[in-house]
Formats: C-alpha cells, sequence, structure tokens
C-alpha cells in the first residue's frame, strides 16, 4: 500500500504527462495552422506580385530564376493543358503532366488551389498554392511550394520550452506537495499511535494538532473519546473496588451471623441436652437452664428480625410507626440487656428525660449499635449523654479516622484497621 507522499508523486507524474501531451498535441496543431496559414498568405501574395508583373512568356526562364533566388520558393509554371512552361527546381522536360494535381484542378475551378504533399523530386513535404491567371489570353497557372519542414524545428523548440517551464511548475509543485504529504503524514502517524494507545487503555495523552481545521476537529474528538475512556475506566476501577469490597463485607457478614449464632446455638443444645440427660436434675437448676435456652432463642430471633428489617430497609417495604417514647426509658432498656452481655463493663446514663416521637424499634436499634460499639472498641467506662437537642455515647476507645467518617453509616461497614470481632458493623 502506498504512502501518501508516494500517492501524491504518483498523481502529479500522472498528471503532468498528461497535460504535457495535451498541450504538446494540441500546440503542435495550432503552430501547424498558423505556420501554413501564414506559408499560404505569403505565397499567394508572391503569385499575385508575378502575376502583376508578368506581360509575356517570352523571358519566363529568367523570371522564374531570378524569383527563385530572391525568395527561395519553388516557382512552376503550368499550361492549360498540365503541360509545365517552367520549373525553378527541375527541368521541364523531365517533369509529367500537372492537371491532375490537386492544386490545379481546384485553381481550375476556384481560380486557387492548395495541397500538401511528399515531393519526389526535393525529397521534402511542401505547401502548394496554385493559381490561375491569364495572360495575352492564354490561361496559365502559376504555382508556388514552399518547405514546411520547418514546422517541425519550430515545434520541437517550443516543445523543449514548454516541457522545461512544466517541469519546473512540477518540480515546484512536487516539492510543495512532498512537504504537505509529508505533514499530513506525520499527522496520521501521530493518530495511529494514539489510537493503538487506546486500544493499550492508555487514556492519559493528549493529541494536540494545529496544522488544518479538520485535523484539529479531528484529534479534538479523539482527545474527548480518551477523555471519556478515562472516565469510564476510573469508574469502571470504583465500581471494581466496590465490588471487591462488597465480596469481602459478604463474607464478613456471613462469619458474623455464624458467629453470632453459634453462640445461642451451644448455649441451647447444651442445657437441652444436660435437661434430657439428667433426670434427677434439681428443678430450680432445670429452670435455670431452661431461661438460658429462651434467653438464647430470643437473641436468635433478635437477629433473624435485625436482617430482615435491613432487607425491608433496602426494598424500602418498611412503614414507619412514630411514638411518643422517653430517651431515658428507651436508652436504660438497651443499657441493661447490654450490661447482662457485657458484665464487667460500666454504663452510665446521664442527663435529663426528653420525650420525642420516633419509631422505637428503629431508634433502639440504631442506639444500641452505637453503645455496643463503644464497649468493643474500648475498655474503660462508657457514657450516654442525654440532652435537650441531642443524645451521644462517649467512650476512650480507638477512635475513628476522618476518612472513616463518612462511611461508617453504610450497611454492615467496618473500619479496615480494627482487630475483627464477627461484628454486623456500626452501620
Amino acid at each position: 500500500m502506498l504512502k501518501i507522499h508516494q500517492l501524491f508523486f504518483r498523481s502529479y507524474a500522472l498528471v503532468f504527462f498528461a497535460i504535457l501531451l495535451g498541450t504538446g498535441v494540441s500546440s503542435y496543431f495550432w503552430i501547424k495552422n498558423i505556420y501554413i496559414e501564414q506559408i499560404e498568405k505569403n505565397l499567394s501574395q508572391n503569385i499575385d506580385s508575378l502575376s502583376v508583373s508578368l506581360n509575356n512568356l517570352d523571358n519566363i526562364t529568367n523570371i522564374v530564376k531570378e524569383l527563385k533566388k530572391s525568395t527561395g520558393l519553388r516557382i512552376t509554371i503550368i499550361d492549360e493543358k498540365g503541360v509545365v512552361i517552367e520549373d525553378s527546381d527541375k527541368n521541364k522536360l523531365t517533369m509529367e503532366n500537372h492537371k491532375n494535381r490537386v492544386e490545379i484542378i481546384h485553381a481550375k475551378f476556384d481560380n486557387i488551389g492548395k495541397s500538401i504533399r511528399f515531393s519526389n523530386t526535393l525529397q521534402k513535404d511542401l505547401l502548394y498554392i496554385a493559381k490561375k491567371v491569364h495572360i495575352n489570353n492564354q490561361t496559365i497557372y502559376i504555382r508556388m511550394s514552399d518547405y514546411i519542414d520547418l514546422l517541425q524545428d519550430i515545434f520541437l523548440k517550443l516543445s523543449l520550452q514548454i516541457t522545461a517551464i512544466f517541469a519546473l511548475f512540477f518540480l515546484i509543485a512536487f516539492l510543495i506537495s512532498y512537504k504537505i504529504s509529508k505533514k499530513i503524514e506525520k499527522e496520521t502517524d501521530d493518530i495511529s499511535i494514539f489510537l493503538k494507545n487506546l486500544t493499550k487503555k492508555n487514556y492519559k495523552n493528549t493529541l494536540p494538532s494545529n496544522y488544518t481545521k479538520e485535523f484539529f476537529d479531528i484529534t479534538n474528538l479523539l482527545n474527548d473519546v480518551s477523555s471519556t475512556l478515562l472516565k469510564r475506566e476510573k469508574q469502571k476501577e470504583k465500581n471494581t473496588a466496590k465490588l471487591k469490597l462488597a465480596n469481602r463485607q459478604k463474607d464478613e457478614i456471613i462469619s458474623a451471623i455464624s458467629h453470632e449464632f453459634k453462640n445461642p446455638i451451644a448455649i441451647i443444645s447444651g442445657y437441652s441436652e444436660t435437661i434430657l440427660n439428667d433426670e434427677k436434675l434439681p428443678t430450680s437448676m432445670k429452670k435455670k437452664f431452661l431461661q438460658k435456652i429462651y434467653t438464647s432463642s430470643n437473641k436468635m430471633s433478635q437477629i433473624i428480625d435485625r436482617l430482615r428489617l435491613t432487607v425491608k430497609l433496602e426494598e424500602g417495604k418498611l412503614k414507619n410507626t412514630y411514638l411518643k417514647c422517653s430517651l431515658y426509658k428507651v436508652s436504660k432498656e438497651i443499657v441493661s440487656d447490654l450490661e447482662s452481655k457485657y458484665k464487667e463493663r460500666q454504663i452510665t446514663i446521664q442527663g435529663s428525660d426528653v420525650t420525642l416521637e420516633i419509631d422505637e424499634t428503629l431508634f433502639s436499634i440504631a442506639l444500641g449499635n452505637l453503645i455496643e460499639n463503644a464497649l468493643k472498641y474500648s475498655e474503660d467506662e462508657v457514657i450516654v449523654d442525654i440532652k435537650p437537642n441531642s443524645i451521644s455515647i462517649t467512650d476512650k476507645g480507638i477512635g475513628i479516622g476522618q476518612k472513616e467518617l463518612d462511611k461508617i453509616s453504610g450497611k454492615f461497614y467496618r473500619v479496615s484497621k480494627n482487630d475483627w470481632n464477627n461484628s454486623l458493623g456500626l452501620g
């Protein structure tokens, strides 16, 4: 496949030779017509001059020779029957009858005739002009001829001049075209490299071009495409990271749920087995074990309810029920449940009671998560402070980094640097 500058060169060469050939052919015929017309006019004028000065044919031989010497033209005098009376270049006695010559036939009927043909006598192409003249009641034909071989010399010189002009023009045009084509080739190569980089997902490069408006528009479009692909790639990377995080969190959630179910199931299984196997177990002890079984089953039910609640929240199917509730009472119930789980930890409720219209179930879950999170990630006292406009949970734990604060409300989100404790996350 040809490159651009090679295509330009081939096209210009074809155009150059086509124009040169066309110009040469048309110039040849144009010059030939002008040249022949000029010779014809010159011959006609010389015949007219001779016919005016010729009163008789007595001294025709000397007159023809003198005119030949002064004009260089071939002169032939022919009678009405076609017999050659005198000729400037050949012995008249050896010349054949001329009555059937084209120029003589035309002159016989039109008073003037002409023809171009090869002369066997002179071995050259000649233009013949013949006119019918009347001298002393005698009809004769004065014929003069001139060489037209000079036309080839003139045409050759003119052709060389035209060729030189066209060659110069072609050279200049080719150099300009070559320079333009090389620039275009560079632009197209840059575009090709840019597109190859796009296929390799290298979207950060830009493609500048101010050569022509067309290339400027093309490169701008390609840069827009690259920018769009870069944004999509970044979004894809973000989505991939989110999927990986979601998968990791899913595994952690499954592990957390398994752990949350494992303890109550073990308690239920252990105490049930003891009651079944020991028929002599005291009633008080049996009642205590049944209470443990009941508490563990309630815990499992609560875990299931929390998961169902999460699903309903995501699907928008949960209808909130707002009732006036005491924050102190709700907090006290939550703290009481947590103190039974974290027996060695101290939870203090301080501040004045505040009554709000809330969904008690959802509020209890959120507040319980916050308090339990404080218990898990600290070792000192946890303080629940109720104020008229807010409720806060204070602990002296490891804290949450600034980058993690916007994420902790996400479902099951856990700070990655924290030790794993099978938690379902603060969110």
